[in-house]
């Protein structure tokens, strides 16, 4: 049951879940046990689906079993120990989940990093993480990550694979690459890192598999947040495998689901929702490495999708397809109904996405929900009710004073998916005394025990479902010479949620435009963190706080004004 906590006869703004003891339909609460258990329950079942130019790569569950034990060994053999962290640079591929199982199973923590990661941003990424391997898909799109890294390092393209001696990344001391045909210096080529664990017997990876406890770091994944910087988030293995097993229920897919995304694998929501509920489900993964709206189609169609998982911006670009009018999308079931996909001639489509959720990378996704075809009168317009063993409480942001039911606050949570902590900042630092982690979100409980989510209280911008910090794009832009003033904002849109939009004032007897700033940032930052607009307001146009902050929301306001007075 939901409830408050009633002190000194105050209704205050807490709530939690069931216990986690009453959750059904949980298995194993670690990696290694929850690919063991998928693979002994649907073994000869087909597992992914990839497409090539001139094929189809097809896994049945058992075959992602032997790649992960190929790579399992082969990380053994280059001398992984317990809990060392494997950087995963792919895209949705089949190797990029033999690599996260395979580091499961070989006792290491999987470390998926963003393939929208520039060459500046990956250096970062490698720093924090500490990696000491990095297994990565050599191009993607325009991108050459080999020499990019070469670019970083020079020893890198010196070295001898398996022999690295960096010291700008000294934890680094092996690299693979995907679709490589030979070493080229210290990256060594794939077959040649698999060719590795020959001689490693599969007894090892057992005990070490089975060596795995729940509380153990099973993953690192990176979120911008509130900082200028990607912030490392460690989850526990039984924090990951919970969201895997519960996600499938969740979304209420039926047995052997068929699902399509383009989003990125490394992100924890898409890595919960669609891999880890697909898996659980005994279901196919239909992969594609790069979204492409024409492509994406013709998979769905011809390898009979029913589950499609996009952003709302992915979405308008599906329906203005080329072949949107003549795609067999009849396959399709689980589609929101109010969705613009649900409007195809051919998709017939009752099922009601669990869009009133909350979450957060910390938490590895959702901690607040309503499961798949609650009714809105139910949900009402709220964000759900605490998952099992989760609480949520809403805290004055500065006293930290637990708020009254329908009071306004900070949203502060803690369970069983909490993560464990940040790289490199304290404990004390990161969680209240009560063991809560403070999210930064806004929102309010009512008096149900429904969390109202209404805004981030530090100004990040969700544009097309990923999180952008704006001090991050400042402090790029402030580098651009003639820049007195940056402020970044989000500013509203149909399909991408926001757009973000670079506020500047140049220094006097400087012109700058705003072709040049975006070109600048490109070469800094991913693509999805580039202004899509940027404006040049006037000195006196930037309202003030008494600390000579500029006003976020009256620039806001502003930013939108002068982007429609544009057009």
């Amino acid at each position: 049951m939901h409830g408050h906590q009633f002190v000194d006869g105050t209704s205050k703004s807490i709530t939690r879940g069931p216990p986690l003891s009453e959750e059904a339909g949980l298995g194993s609460l670690t990696l290694p046990g929850f690919i063991r258990e998928v693979v002994a329950s649907y073994a000869e079942r087909e597992a992914l689906l990839q497409p090539h130019t001139d094929r189809v790569e097809r896994w049945r569950y058992s075959d992602l079993w032997d790649r992960s034990l190929e790579v399992a060994k082969a990380l053994v053999a280059c001398a992984l120990g317990k809990g060392d962290r494997v950087g995963i640079l792919m895209t949705n591929r089949a190797e990029f989940l033999s690599a996260v199982f395979g580091t499961a199973l070989a006792g290491g923590t999987a470390t998926p990093l963003s393939t929208f990661s520039t060459a500046h941003e990956l250096e970062h990424l490698l720093t924090t993480s500490a990696c000491s391997i990095l297994l990565f898909e050599r191009r993607v799109l325009r991108k050459d990550f080999a020499e990019a890294l070469i670019e970083l390092d020079g020893t890198i393209g010196t070295g001898a694979p398996g022999g690295l001696a960096s010291v700008r990344f000294p934890f680094l001391r092996h690299l693979a690459a995907l679709d490589m045909l030979e070493a080229a210096g210290a990256i060594e080529s794939w077959q040649g890192f698999l060719s590795r664990g020959a001689e490693v017997g599969t007894e090892r990876i057992t005990a070490r598999a089975d060596s795995i406890k729940p509380s153990d770091p099973g993953a690192l994944f990176f979120s911008s947040g509130s900082t200028n910087k990607p912030k490392g988030i460690l989850s526990s293995h039984r924090g990951v495998a919970l969201q895997m097993w519960r996600m499938r229920p969740q979304q209420a897919l039926r047995d052997g689901v068929r699902s399509w995304t383009a989003n990125g694998f490394f992100w924890s929501g898409n890595f919960s929702m669609v891999l880890g509920a697909t898996l659980a489900a005994g279901g196919t993964l239909v992969l594609q490495s790069t979204f492409d709206p024409e492509a994406a189609l013709d998979l769905m169609a011809n390898h009979h999708v029913n589950f499609l998982f996009a952003w709302p911006h992915q979405w308008a670009q599906l329906t203005t397809a080329p072949n949107w009018n003549h795609a067999d999308l009849s396959s399709l079931r689980y589609v929101d109904v109010d969705s613009p996909i649900a409007r195809h001639p051919t998709v017939r489509s009752d099922w009601i996405e669990p869009r009133h959720c909350y979450g957060n990378t910390e938490t590895f996704t959702i901690s607040t929900a309503y499961p798949a075809n609650t009714t809105r009168d139910k949900a009402r317009n709220s964000h759900g009710v605490p998952l099992p063993g989760n609480s949520i409480k809403i805290v004055d942001p500065l006293s930290g004073r637990v708020a009254a039911v329908g009071e306004r606050g900070e949203i502060a949570v803690k369970g069983p998916t909490l993560m464990l902590g940040y790289l490199g900042v304290p404990l004390d630092e990161t969680f209240d005394d009560e063991g809560y982690f403070r999210t930064g979100d806004g929102g309010y409980l009512d008096a149900d025990g429904r969390l109202y989510w209404e805004g981030r209280l530090n100004d990040i911008i969700k544009t097309g479902g990923a999180n952008v910090s704006p001090v991050e794009i400042d402090d790029v832009v402030r580098e651009l010479p003639g820049v007195k003033v940056a402020q970044t904002v989000g500013v509203p849109h149909d399909t991408l949620g926001e757009i973000v939009v670079t506020c500047i004032v140049a220094h006097e007897g400087v012109k700058l435009t705003e072709n040049e700033v975006r070109d600048f940032v490109k070469n800094k930052l991913a693509s999805y963190k580039v202004p899509r607009r940027v404006i040049f307001p006037s000195a006196a146009d930037l309202k003030l706080t008494g600390t000579a902050k500029v006003k976020t929301a009256d620039l806001r306001k502003l930013a939108a004004q002068m982007l429609k007075t544009q057009a």
